[in-house]
């Protein structure tokens, strides 16, 4: 469903007039300003508050963050880092990183020459801080890389000219990267709370279709069998489950 589809379905549940375009002369239109700013706004709140979807992934291997150095612009479609995002270097896979959060303790650690042996790492205006430095020049066969998993911070489809992805809707015709019945929910009950409207029961349906959507968006865990589902089953029990 386009961004037009899903306001219209808005429109109609809320009773307001249907639109022909979102866009063409919203600046005359209240009524499309605040239904364009709130499908962006609930947008970026089912992207990005609610789980880390696996749509919306990003792998980074090595590239820019390749050695040597020890500060590295983040991705510029970065968002933030998985809930259980690891930063690992490529010459070593057996432990990641230590992330130290605060800045001053990572200022500290280095005025001190203190480092845990697999590295550790902090993130300071968009740019990642490496400690040890990677090693050896981007291209040689030996260069250490760092490699991680992070949110995309472009959860709209783009349509025309300007095709690719964004963090707003600017056309019609842009789409809604995750299920578009999730962005109509949310924007039902939230439409109404903000008019000052009865919104509870609307509010209930959404948080049903989002805990459905949750559910799906990840395989149901494997119980029994020959193979665990997790590094962390494999740590604790390192062997074939009974069946």
């Amino acid at each position: 469903m386009t961004l037009l589809s899903v306001v219209k379905d808005v429109c109609a549940v809320v009773g307001v007039q249907r639109p022909t375009s979102v866009i063409l002369g919203i600046d005359a239109n209240r009524t499309m300003q605040e239904m364009l700013a709130l499908a962006t706004e609930m947008a970026n709140r089912i992207a990005y508050d609610y789980r880390d979807w696996t749509v919306l992934r990003t792998v980074k291997l090595g590239g820019a963050f390749g050695g040597p150095g020890a500060v590295f612009p983040m991705p510029v479609n970065y968002k933030r880092m998985l809930l259980t995002s690891n930063v690992w270097r490529s010459s070593n896979y057996q432990t990641p990183m230590r992330f130290v959060p605060d800045t001053d303790e990572y200022l500290n650690r280095r005025a001190r020459g203190l480092s845990e042996s697999p590295g550790e790492w902090t993130l300071v205006a968009g740019e990642m801080y490496v400690n040890p430095p990677l090693s050896d020049a981007v291209g040689d066969a030996d260069a250490e890389a760092i490699h991680f998993t992070y949110m995309d911070k472009n959860c709209i489809r783009m349509e025309g000219p300007a095709a690719g992805y964004g963090e707003a809707f600017l056309h019609d015709g842009d789409t809604f990267r995750l299920d578009e019945r999730l962005l109509k929910l949310g924007m039902i009950w939230q439409w109404k709370q903000n008019k000052g409207t009865s919104y509870a029961e609307d509010m209930g349906t959404f948080e049903t279709a989002m805990a459905v959507a949750m559910g799906h968006d990840r395989p149901a865990p494997i119980i029994a069998g020959r193979h665990p589902i997790s590094a962390n089953v494999r740590v604790a029990y390192p062997w074939p489950v009974p069946t």
